[in-house]
């Protein structure tokens, strides 16, 4: 009786124990989104434009390789890849190529064939292609949407024309412009939104919204769309337009851009990107700085927004970026608002290599330090960074070396650690030009 007993109480355990391990094996390894990554197949810039995709695991943070995926991204050099919130609908530019077929395109030398080629997410993420649409302006070199999914914005570094330049810069006779479409919530499809503040001299509708010459980014800041224009080794600037989420309209908020200027106290010239996180405006600069006796390639200015989009620097001001790094292209916020992660494309000399800044967030006053452990390593080439929807893991994807790179995020700490069970080092078709992710799995 003892033995039948005990021999039960052995099974129940046993049984309990393998349904325990089953429902969390079930709980924990699963996908947890998709990574999209936009590139091109050869190692060379003029090769066709490509979309790579992986599955997230949650447990883990490994990529998986999605079935059916590359497909063609709709054109040559494609720059950014824009997944509405959700995850049905996919949209990237591409830029096109110039003359000789290269992806290095000037105003001299312009892109052509560029287009914004759509995508529908379908099961298991893959991305079928819809149709083509064409931004109204030159090289183009940016998209973004708005929170709702709403509007499409386009970022191009010429306008068609100079007629409206002068209303942006008084007197200027070349410019940029952003072209705006409205977006189907049904069907995902663009169609143009005309600017209701400006009419041509022929008496027809002007289909763009001009933008100070020289554009090199742009992002949706607190109620804003805001530029950063200005050619490498001048004055370069910041000038925001009132948005309407209703209409897509951009209206002026200023009369004149507002000039940035560096940790130095001299205008800022080497500008390399403007990004809203955390309910702050960062600027990433590639100029030297010299603070508490260490010298840094670059830094980070740091904005609150202000009366009519003016920006007003936080507390401390500039912040030097790694003194190991150098020519940052990106920043993000972590979820939780403690952390701020600025990826660097390059090393201060050549003992050193790309990483990731990181920074914890002061909670009373915003201001940045230096975390512990930081930078952290990249592929080669970095040229996005982003925080995958589980708010776990973070990814580069990386040009030289095709590669995605992910790491392990510590929610206490802000350091990023290496992935458990894997060297968080991921081969991709080709080079990386940009890269997105959704938690919507189907």
């Amino acid at each position: 009786m003892k033995f039948r007993k005990f021999g039960k109480t052995v099974l129940t355990a046993a049984l309990s124990s393998a349904i325990v391990f089953s429902l969390s094996s079930c709980v924990r390894s699963f996908t947890v989104g998709y990574l999209y990554v936009t590139g091109t197949v050869t190692a060379t810039p003029n090769g066709n434009g490509i979309i790579s995709g992986f599955k997230i695991d949650n447990n883990t943070g490994r990529l998986i390789a999605m079935h059916g995926l590359p497909v063609s991204s709709g054109g040559a050099n494609p720059a950014r890849i824009v997944l509405l919130q959700g995850g049905r609908f996919v949209y990237v530019l591409n830029r096109g190529t110039n003359a000789a077929h290269g992806s290095v395109c000037t105003t001299a030398d312009p892109c052509q064939n560029s287009n914004i080629t759509q995508f529908v997410v379908g099961a298991n993420g893959i991305l079928t292609p819809q149709q083509t649409f064409f931004t109204q302006g030159i090289n183009p070199i940016r998209l973004v949407s708005d929170l709702s999914g709403t509007y499409l914005l386009a970022l191009d570094h010429d306008a068609p024309s100079g007629e409206f330049c002068g209303t942006v810069v008084s007197g200027a006779t070349s410019c940029g412009d952003i072209t705006i479409f409205a977006i189907n919530p049904n069907t995902g499809r663009l169609s143009l939104v005309t600017n209701a503040q400006l009419t041509a001299s022929s008496g027809k509708p002007v289909t763009y919204f001009p933008v100070p010459a020289n554009p090199i980014d742009f992002s949706f800041a607190s109620g804003y769309v805001m530029t950063l224009s200005g050619a490498a080794g001048s004055a370069q600037t910041v000038y925001p337009y009132s948005y309407s989420s209703a209409s897509g309209q951009l209206s002026q908020s200023q009369s004149t851009p507002q000039i940035i200027t560096n940790g130095s106290g001299n205008p800022m010239s080497q500008g390399t990107a403007l990004v809203y996180a955390g309910a702050k405006v960062y600027i990433l600069d590639n100029e030297s700085i010299v603070a508490n006796g260490t010298t840094s390639q670059s830094q980070v200015l740091p904005f609150t927004v202000g009366t009519n989009g003016a920006l007003q620097s936080l507390t401390g001001g500039a912040v030097p970026d790694d003194p190991t790094q150098s020519h940052p292209i990106y920043l993000i916020s972590e979820s939780k608002g403690k952390f701020v992660y600025v990826l660097n494309q390059e090393g201060a000399s050549t003992a050193t290599g790309a990483g990731i800044a990181g920074f914890s967030v002061n909670p009373s006053d915003a201001e940045l330090s230096a975390a512990p452990g930081s930078p952290w390593g990249t592929g080669a080439g970095p040229q996005c960074l982003l925080e995958d929807p589980s708010n776990q893991f973070i990814y580069t994807a990386n040009a030289d070396d095709s590669t995605v790179t992910g790491r392990l995020l510590d929610p206490n700490s802000g350091a990023l650690r290496q992935l458990n069970g894997s060297t968080g080092t991921f081969p991709l078709n080709g080079p990386a030009s940009w890269c997105v992710a959704t938690g919507r799995t189907n």
